[in-house]
C-alpha cells in the first residue's frame, strides 16, 4: 500500500512559478496599486499581498520598493523614446512629427499615470529616485539637442542660444504639463489643450510655426534655411 503523501511533499510537487513570472507579478501588482495609491503610502507588504509572492521572492528580485518603481519608470521611458522617434530620426515633416510625438506622450502618461506621477512626486526626496529620474530625463534632452543640432533651420532660428538649454527647457516643460494633466489640473486635464500647448511650444521655439489642430496642414511649412546657414 503506497505511503500517504504528506502536506509538505504535496506542496513541493505543485508547479512553481517561473522566475520571470514572479518578477512580472511584482511589477504588475505595483503598477496596479499605483493607479489608486500614492507611492509614499505603498508598502512592500501591500505588494506581496497583491502579487501573491513571498517576502523572500520579492527581495530576491528587488532590494526595495524604490527599485520596483525604477524598473517601471525605465519601461515607461523606453516607450516615450519610441514615441519621440519619428522626430528624433527625422522620419517625417518635423512639425507633424512633433505633434505625433506629443500626442503619443499624452497617451503614454495617461496609461502609466500612477507610475510616472509616483516618480515625479518622489524624486525630490529620495536620492536614488532623483538620480534615476534625472538620468532618464537627460536621455530626452540629449536626443532633442542632437536633433536640433542636425537641423539647419532650427539652429538658425535659435541663433547663439545654448541648444542644450533649449532642449532641456522644452523637455522639462513637457514633464510638468504631462504631470499636471495626469493629476487632473485644468486646463491640462483637457488632452487636446495639452497637446496643442506642448506642440506649439516646440514648433514655435524651433520653427516659428503655430499649429492649432491635428487637421491643419503642416507639411512644407518649415522654410529652408537661408544660404550659408
Amino acid at each position: 500500500m503506497p505511503a500517504k503523501r504528506t502536506a509538505s511533499s504535496a506542496r513541493r510537487s505543485r508547479p512553481q512559478p517561473a522566475p520571470a513570472e514572479l518578477r512580472e507579478r511584482i511589477l504588475s501588482a505595483t503598477r496596479e496599486l499605483l493607479r489608486g495609491r500614492r507611492f509614499d503610502d505603498l508598502s512592500v507588504a501591500d505588494v506581496l499581498t497583491a502579487a501573491g509572492v513571498s517576502r523572500a521572492s520579492f527581495y530576491f528580485y528587488f532590494p526595495s520598493k524604490q527599485a520596483v518603481l525604477g524598473e517601471l519608470v525605465r519601461d515607461a521611458v523606453a516607450q516615450g523614446q519610441q514615441a519621440a522617434r519619428p522626430w528624433i530620426a527625422q522620419e517625417q515633416d518635423p512639425v507633424a512629427a512633433l505633434r505625433a510625438g506629443v500626442s503619443d506622450g499624452a497617451r503614454l502618461w495617461r496609461e502609466n499615470a500612477g507610475v510616472l506621477m509616483a516618480i515625479v512626486e518622489s524624486w525630490g526626496s529620495d536620492e536614488g529616485l532623483r538620480n534615476l529620474w534625472l538620468e532618464q530625463m537627460d536621455t530626452f534632452t540629449e536626443a532633442a539637442a542632437a536633433r536640433i543640432h542636425a537641423d539647419p533651420h532650427a539652429r538658425e532660428r535659435l541663433g547663439s542660444m545654448d541648444v542644450r538649454a533649449v532642449a532641456a527647457s522644452l523637455t522639462w516643460m513637457g514633464e510638468r504639463l504631462y504631470y499636471l494633466a495626469a493629476a487632473g489640473v485644468p486646463p491640462f486635464d483637457d488632452e487636446q489643450v495639452l497637446i496643442d500647448t506642448l506642440t506649439n511650444a516646440w514648433t514655435s521655439a524651433l520653427y516659428g510655426v503655430t499649429v492649432t489642430g491635428p487637421e491643419e496642414p503642416v507639411r512644407d511649412r518649415v522654410d529652408e534655411p537661408r544660404s550659408g546657414a
